[in-house]
C-alpha cells in the first residue's frame, strides 16, 4: 500500500506520543503520573455546562455557519474588547474545532511552498510541523534560558529574508512559559515595520494563566494589528479542552482564507460548544481566575521541588503550566548499561524508571531540555517529582 508523501514531511506530536505510552503502561497496572499533557486538571464550569444543555434542550443540533454562529462570533469580540482593548467585528472572527485548527487554517492560507516562516524557540510542537506541511521552510530562532526564552530584536532581525512570509510565536508560552510584556513586544513591533510583507501569527490560548498580571497582545498596536492573525481558543483558560472550540481575529482578507479552507475540511464547529463558548466568554470569569490561583500554588510547589535536584538548570515560569528545565547535565549518564544520550533518552528513562511522563525538548526546539507540566493535583505532583529524584540518584 503506498500512502501519501504528505505523511513523510511530518512527526506525530511528541506530547501526544509519550501520553500514548503512560496509556500503555498503565494498562499494565503501572501506576503512571502524567506531567506531559497541556491540559488543565479541572471540570468546565457549571455555568457552561449549563449553556450546554440548554443548548440540546433547545435543540441546537443542525449544521451552524463554517465561521461559526453569529452570537459566538459577536461573544469574542465582545470578549477582546473587554481583555485587550481591541476592536474587532464579526467579520474578522472564525471559529473552529480547537486553536490547532485555527492555526492550520491561518498556515496553509499564508504559507506557500518555500516561504519562510520564523518561529523563535522553545515552540510549541505542531508550529513547525503546520509550516511542513504546507511546503513552507522553518526557521528557528534560538532562545535559550540566557535571554529568558525570549526572542530580542536584533535576533529577530536577523532572520529576516526577502521570503519571509510569516512570524509564529506564543505568549505565554508553551513550552517555557516566558511572558511577552508591552515594552518587549513594542521592540518587536519597530522590527516588523520594516517589513511589511511578514504576518504575525500570536497564540495566545494560555492568556489568563499568567503569573506576572496583566496580558500583552501584539495586536495592540494598531499600525499592525492588520498584518496579525490573533489565535485563542477556550481549553486552558476554561478547561474546555475536549468541548474543542478555538477562533482566530484577523483582517477579513485572511479570515475569509481561513473560512475557505475550513469549509473543505470541516465546517463549522460543534453547535453545542459554540453555544457553550458564548457563556463563558461573556460571563463570569472568577473560575479562571481561581484556576490560575491555583496553578500559582502549584508552580510555587513545582520550583521548591525542581531546586532541590540537581543539574537541573530551570527558568520561572511567567505563564501557562509547565516548566521547561535543561536537563544536559545527565546526558552521559547510565542505568543499567543503558546511556542517557539525548532529551528523549531522559525522558523514556523517567517514565520507565520513575512512571512519571515528561515531553522531551526536541520537540519544541530545544534538545536540551525537558517539559513537564504542573496540571496536576498537588499530591501527584509532590509524588512525581519525589520519584524523579529517586530515579536520578541510581544514574551514574
Amino acid at each position: 500500500m503506498h500512502l501519501s508523501s504528505l505523511l513523510d514531511r511530518f512527526a506525530e506530536p511528541e506530547t501526544l506520543k509519550m501520553a500514548k505510552l503512560g496509556r500503555e503502561l498503565r494498562a499494565q497496572g503501572i501506576d503512571v503520573i502524567d506531567l506531559s499533557l497541556g491540559e488543565p486538571d479541572f471540570d468546565t464550569p457549571q455555568h457552561i455546562k449549563d449553556a450546554a444543555i440548554k443548548a440540546i434542550n433547545d435543540n441546537f443540533s443542525h449544521y451552524t455557519p463554517v465561521s461559526g454562529y453569529l452570537d459566538l462570533r459577536e461573544a469574542v469580540c465582545t470578549k477582546l474588547k473587554r481583555d485587550n482593548n481591541l476592536d474587532y467585528k464579526p467579520e474578522n472572527i472564525v471559529t473552529s474545532t480547537g486553536a490547532k485548527q485555527s492555526l492550520a487554517n491561518a498556515i496553509l492560507a499564508l504559507v506557500d511552498e518555500n516561504d519562510e516562516v520564523v518561529i523563535p524557540t522553545p515552540y510549541w510542537v505542531t508550529y513547525s510541523e503546520l509550516v511542513k506541511i504546507a511546503r513552507g521552510k522553518v526557521v528557528e530562532i534560538h532562545c535559550g534560558l540566557e535571554t529568558g526564552f525570549k526572542v530580542t530584536p536584533a535576533q529577530l532581525e536577523a532572520a529576516i529574508t526577502p521570503k519571509t512570509k510569516v512570524f509564529m510565536f506564543s505568549s505565554p508560552c508553551n513550552p517555557s512559559g516566558a511572558v511577552y510584556s508591552k515594552a518587549e513586544l513594542a521592540a518587536l513591533a519597530e522590527v516588523f515595520r520594516k517589513y511589511p510583507q511578514i504576518i504575525i501569527l500570536s497564540d495566545e490560548i494560555y492568556e489568563y494563566i499568567n503569573f506576572g498580571g496583566q496580558h500583552e497582545s501584539i495586536a495592540q498596536f494598531d499600525d499592525l494589528k492588520d498584518r496579525i492573525v490573533l489565535i485563542n481558543g477556550l481549553s486552558k483558560g476554561f478547561a474546555m479542552t475536549g468541548w474543542r472550540l478555538g477562533y482566530i481575529a484577523a483582517n477579513t482578507t485572511i479570515a475569509k482564507a481561513c473560512e475557505k479552507l475550513q469549509g473543505q475540511f470541516t465546517s463549522g464547529t460543534c453547535s453545542i460548544t459554540q453555544k457553550a463558548g458564548v457563556v463563558a466568554l461573556t460571563t463570569d470569569l472568577k473560575p479562571s481566575f481561581e484556576m490560575t490561583a491555583e496553578f500559582t500554588r502549584r508552580r510555587a510547589k513545582t520550583l521548591e521541588l525542581v531546586k532541590t535536584i540537581s543539574g537541573f538548570k530551570c527558568f520561572e515560569p511567567e505563564g501557562a503550566f509547565y516548566i521547561f528545565p535543561d536537563v544536559s547535565a545527565y546526558y552521559g549518564k547510565s542505568y543499567n548499561g543503558e546511556v542517557i544520550k539525548n532529551a528523549a533518552d531522559f525522558s523514556m528513562f523517567l517514565l520507565n524508571t520513575a512512571h512519571v511522563s515528561s515531553v522531551m525538548g526536541d520537540a519544541f526546539g530545544e534538545p536540551n531540555c525537558v517539559r513537564f507540566s504542573f496540571a496536576n493535583s498537588m499530591t501527584n505532583i509532590e509524588k512525581a517529582w519525589a520519584r524523579i529524584a529517586d530515579a536520578l540518584a541510581k544514574l551514574n
